[in-house]
């Protein structure tokens, strides 16, 4: 039987590969935010979220603890998210502005979001060694991906450092020395389809409460990513 990317997220649903990861989602949804202390968290590994034959694939870093770590959606029910989801609207990429929760109706056109890593970390950073581990799953997606897949964004240098090496053993001519990660940087990499890398400064609030990334910059990269993955 053909392996899906349904598949794999409900396989993936169920990891609980990194006991520091595991240990802080649940202590994340047991606990939670004062805000949201009604609600029922996910505090499980987030899948990725977005259509199996999609042409732009946008990586982020990891959920976010009381946001895709509660809603059980990439970048869903927090400051980042409403920036990207915003700007994935306004470029014609997202059929609303935003995005709440797991059943608000939002839909992608021809794009996927996901992440190197599927938990939650504690303080937002990942070990590199539960980076490798989860980018199994990073991997395995990505080539479900392939067969439609044409560009992809890099939201910050952690998802540019975990990236490259990904696609270096999928079959992609990743140059040596490995390209250096930069707001707008671009690389095409030939392999089983050409692809083009596109990275942007992570939607942190640090970046754009500090207006390292403004949405301008953001609507930028998504644009130019959109015209090359050739979606309408």
């Amino acid at each position: 039987m053909v392996r899906t990317l349904a598949d794999l997220d409900r396989e993936l649903i169920d990891c609980r590969a990194c006991p520091r990861l595991v240990e802080w989602r649940e202590h994340v949804a047991a606990t939670k935010r004062a805000a949201y202390a009604d609600e029922t968290y996910w505090g499980r590994p987030v899948p990725g979220f977005g259509p199996t034959d999609a042409r732009l694939v946008i990586v982020g870093l990891a959920p976010a603890a009381h946001g895709a770590n509660r809603t059980g959606r990439m970048f869903t029910g927090d400051r980042s998210g409403d920036v990207l989801y915003r700007a994935l609207y306004d470029v014609g990429l997202a059929s609303q502005p935003t995005s709440t929760h797991a059943d608000d109706g939002l839909t992608l056109h021809g794009t996927r979001i996901t992440s190197p890593v599927h938990c939650a970390p504690p303080a937002n950073k990942p070990t590199p060694a539960e980076r490798d581990t989860c980018g199994g799953w990073l991997a395995e997606e990505l080539d479900l991906l392939a067969p439609t897949m044409r560009a992809i964004v890099v939201l910050g240098g952690f998802g540019w450092q975990a990236l490259l090496p990904i696609l270096a053993r999928a079959g992609w001519e990743v140059p040596r020395p490995r390209p250096a990660f930069g707001h707008a940087a671009h690389v095409e990499l030939a392999g089983p389809a050409p692809l083009h890398v596109v990275g942007c400064y992570h939607v942190s609030q640090q970046n754009t409460f500090t207006g390292r990334l403004t949405p301008a910059m953001l609507r930028d990269v998504l644009n130019q990513a959109r015209h090359l993955a050739d979606l309408p």
